[in-house]
């Protein structure tokens, strides 16, 4: 059994964050059934371009919700609230990726639920939070970048500020929920009790700022960008030139500053004063850098990877093909095959927690396409599930 075979999550998610965290509670083997308003075509992400597959349905929106199940219900009809009450009651969680204001709303709070299952978890994922004075405000991944200091620690110097060229923010808030969501799900299973818990794209923006918070805070030091992408305090650690392009190398242990001495023939740098240990090396970033882009221009990139392989941390700096091309991902089965009902076969990267037994491997579900067998599920004939569809709830 993969670990969270037997667990229900109720899924009321859209776009990237959300289903980012509740995917890794599927490939794990929970349920996770996503709730999708039949009324407005669903999760937006179904809609998201540019590459669709060629039965239509976006690349993108698959990428995310792999393993899942969907039902269609409107939450805004009062006919439906019946119907997420019995699904609360055959579940051990619901997951909510929306607005801060709109929980309450709607309906999806511990308050409003426990009366129906006193053991479920609600695991709410926000822009700023459900309370507070930008409860009801709009957010996404690049405007937390912007406010939270990546812009400015992004790129080079000289140049604009940048973002990150991935929504990080949105998926480690994804990620954040859904560890909220397992450690309140573990609490529940001891106490019979479950709860509200609260992650936002500000605050886990705001918490991986990390050292560098903490070098403002108590240090007052504001980190600018530096050039190369260097780390701030360890050195060798930046872009540096090769015979044919760019190699980065990340010797942030001292022993392997002797052991890239080495390796690049030059032993007796290890020795020199001026290099000896972290700082000193740091006082002298630039002409160490020289120094460097000198002795590694010798060689092209691909030669240098494979005097370094094992002994000196490397990599070259790929575009997204040749990371995916890479023979150690293709190799090593770090990506997978899912299988479309209408397109046939198509890739995905595999899910990064393994087990001994595989992941499940099913394609993101068509919009409502387990309403009729989750509602049976409930014990829901047919005439109730008609009546429910003329209503326009499911």
């Amino acid at each position: 059994m993969l670990p969270l075979e037997g667990v229900r999550v109720l899924a009321v998610e859209q776009y990237g964050a959300g289903p980012f965290g509740t995917m890794f509670l599927a490939d794990q083997g929970a349920e996770v059934v996503k709730i999708e308003n039949p009324n407005d075509g669903g999760d937006m992400a179904r809609a998201v371009g540019p590459h669709f597959f060629p039965s239509g349905d976006s690349q993108f929106f698959h990428s995310f919700n792999r393993n899942k199940k969907s039902l269609t219900l409107d939450l805004s009809r009062p006919e439906a609230r019946p119907v997420l009450h019995d699904l609360v009651r055959s579940a051990d969680a619901l997951a909510s990726n929306m607005r801060g204001d709109v929980p309450e709303k709607l309906g999806l709070t511990y308050a409003h639920l426990k009366e129906h299952n006193p053991r479920i978890v609600c695991a709410h994922l926000s822009a700023y939070g459900r309370d507070g004075p930008r409860a009801a405000w709009p957010g996404f991944d690049y405007v937390m970048q912007a406010e939270a200091g990546y812009f400015a620690l992004t790129g080079e110097p000289e140049g604009a500020p940048s973002r990150f060229g991935l929504s990080i923010v949105d998926m480690m808030t994804g990620l954040a929920m859904a560890y909220a969501l397992l450690a309140a799900l573990t609490g529940a299973r001891a106490t019979e009790q479950g709860r509200d818990i609260d992650v936002s794209l500000f605050d886990v923006a705001l918490h991986n700022t990390g050292y560098l918070a903490a070098w403002y805070l108590n240090a007052g030091f504001n980190q600018p960008r530096l050039p190369r992408s260097a780390h701030p305090s360890l050195t060798p650690c930046q872009l540096y030139r090769t015979a044919d392009g760019w190699i980065f190398l990340m010797c942030n242990k001292e022993k392997f500053w002797p052991a890239l001495c080495g390796a690049i023939g030059r032993p007796e740098w290890a020795e020199d004063k001026r290099f000896r240990r972290f700082p000193d090396r740091l006082e002298r970033r630039d002409l160490l850098t020289g120094m460097l882009d000198e002795a590694l221009q010798a060689r092209t990139t691909a030669d240098w990877l494979e005097r370094f392989a094992g002994v000196v941390p490397a990599a070259p700096v790929n575009d997204v093909a040749a990371a995916l091309d890479n023979p150690y991902v293709v190799e090593t089965g770090r990506l997978q095959t899912v299988e479309h009902a209408a397109d046939g076969p198509y890739r995905l990267v595999a899910p990064p927690v393994r087990t001994a037994e595989p992941a499940p491997a099913r394609p993101a579900p068509d919009l409502g396409a387990d309403t009729q067998s989750v509602l049976q599920g409930l014990g829901y004939d047919a005439a109730r599930i008609a009546a429910l569809r003329a209503a326009g709830a499911i």
